[in-house]
This record gives C-alpha cells, sequence and structure tokens, in this order.
C-alpha cells in the first residue's frame, strides 16, 4: 500500500537554527497519526512543508504529488486547521458557509450546518461578536465538512473548554473519519487524542525519535510498578525511565518481555505522555 505521506531526508534552516535534520517518516492510508513534540521541535515546519508552505531540502511526496512544485492540486485533497483561527470580524456564520460551498466543490453544507447546531453560533452572528472558543468552532465545521482524503490539525482544540474538545474527537471520528481519509494531529493535549490514534511520531530537535503503531507500542513497552524487593534486579535491565509513585518505583521498560517484568511487580502499556516524557528526556531512536 503506498503511502499518503512519505518523507525522506527532509532538513530546513531558518538562519543558523536547524528546524529539521535529516528527517524521514511515512504515514499509510487510513491512519490517526499523532505528530508529538516540545515546543520548537521541528513540527510546525513539518507540517508546513508537507502543505507546500515552506521549502526544504530532501524528497516529500503527499498524495503522490510534490508539495513544493503542485500544492494547488494537493490541496484539494487536503483540509488543515491551524492553531489560531483567523476569520474577518465582520463575517456572519451564513456567510462563512455561503463562501466556502461555493470556493469548494468537496464542501458538504448540511455537515456544516449540523455541526454549528450542536454550538451557540448563529447565521447571523458575526465573528467580532464571538468568543475565542466559538471562532475555532466555526472554523472545524468549515474544514470538517470538506471531503478531504487528508486531514491535518494543529492544536485544533486550542481556545475550546473540555466539553467542546471531547466533542470535537467524537465527531471527528464518527463524522469524518473512514478508511479513505488519513488524519494527521498535533496537539499538547496528549491524553485526549490517545484513545483515537493508530499511530505515533515523536519529533525533537527536528529528528523522528519514535515512529510506531499503538499495537507496536503496546508490544515494545512495559511499565511496572517495582516492588522494593526487586528494585536492584528491575534496574539492572536498564529501564528507560524511572519516577516514584506513592513510594514505589515506577520503570518503564523498551523491548523487555512483560513475562519477565511481571515478576517485579505490577505491569501496563505505559500512557503517550509518560512514554513522551520518557523519550523526550534523552536522544532516543
Amino acid at each position: 500500500m503506498n503511502a499518503i505521506v512519505s518523507a525522506s531526508n527532509l532538513s530546513k534552516r531558518y538562519g543558523k537554527s536547524l528546524a529539521l535534520d535529516q528527517t524521514s517518516f511515512e504515514i499509510q492510508p487510513g491512519r490517526i497519526v499523532g505528530l508529538i513534540g516540545p515546543n520548537g521541535s521541528g513540527k510546525t515546519t513539518t507540517l508546513k512543508a508537507m502543505l507546500g508552505l515552506t521549502q526544504f531540502d530532501g524528497q516529500m511526496s503527499v498524495l503522490g504529488l510534490d508539495p513544493r512544485t503542485q500544492r494547488d492540486e494537493l490541496m484539494r485533497d487536503v483540509c488543515f486547521i491551524a492553531d489560531v483561527a483567523i476569520l474577518p470580524r465582520w463575517l456572519k456564520v451564513k456567510d462563512a458557509v455561503d463562501f466556502v460551498a461555493g470556493v469548494h466543490p468537496r464542501f458538504d453544507r448540511e455537515k456544516a450546518e449540523r455541526y454549528i447546531a450542536h454550538t451557540k453560533l448563529a447565521p447571523n452572528m458575526k465573528v467580532k461578536a464571538m468568543s475565542k472558543g466559538m471562532v475555532v468552532q466555526l472554523h472545524l465545521a468549515l474544514v470538517m465538512a470538506i471531503d478531504a482524503r487528508l486531514l491535518v490539525l494543529d492544536e485544533p482544540t486550542l481556545g475550546l473548554d473540555i466539553l467542546y474538545r471531547k466533542q470535537f474527537y467524537q465527531n471527528l471520528l464518527e463524522d469524518y473519519f473512514d478508511e479513505g481519509k488519513t488524519i494527521l494531529i498535533t496537539t499538547h493535549q496528549i491524553e485526549e487524542v490517545e484513545h483515537i490514534l493508530t499511530d505515533l511520531l515523536f519529533i525533537r530537535d527536528g529528528k523522528i525519535t519514535l515512529s510506531a503503531s499503538m499495537d507496536e507500542i503496546g508490544e515494545r513497552f512495559t511499565e511496572v510498578m517495582v516492588e522494593p524487593p526487586y528494585a536492584v534486579a528491575a534496574t539492572a535491565l536498564q529501564p528507560l525511565s524511572q519516577r516514584t509513585v506513592f513510594g514505589k518505583s515506577v520503570m518503564l521498560f523498551d523491548g523487555v518481555a512483560r513475562s519477565q517484568l511481571a515478576v517485579f511487580g505490577e505491569t501496563r502499556t505505559p500512557s503517550v505522555a509518560d512514554l513522551f516524557v520518557a523519550t523526550m528526556k534523552g536522544s532516543y531512536a
């Protein structure tokens, strides 16, 4: 199966700063991928490269197209929600819907209006009268109603309260995602997207430090709450990280059989947040 996104040895400099450093990765079709990294790690530059918004060295193919030279064709099948929704202050909700319906052949007006109906947005409400969260809701309604093969979400729920954030991800699964679509999400609210992700990409200092499916994560990484008598034996297996919870050592292991670790104490698959913190502490491949 051909990858939806294929990147090989991407490099990008801003002056003396290296934003992407020989970065390579692939995203397969029909997946929901989390691109996770600290501020300044290269997430936004990666997205800009994919969307044809910046030049770069190396090779990249998105939906079989080169975003540097075929951006117009590419954007017919790609939707992008940025971390900051910018809409004209004079724009009314109904006019925004009319505009997108007039310019994008794959816009589903009924779907947009159905999403808006679950908010406090009214057809004649202007952007200048909206809260930050309401502007985000309008932007999401417009973009998610476009039938795109690739949806790129950069901190899509920034500015929304927890109720609307949860509703957004529920809508994403129920009303948008299917096997013909691929979604790439960047977010700092890892816990809120973990349950919908099929794959993880960790990025640090312009390099992909982890690329794995959630199934592979479950097989590869194990967290153990080590009983005190086994602390020395467990440490000898060189855990990836170690922290203390309620007086007990919690150790995270990579590639050690869970059956071998079970003798030390209670085992579980680490959360994405815990795995992220552990792998960001040092260079990790």
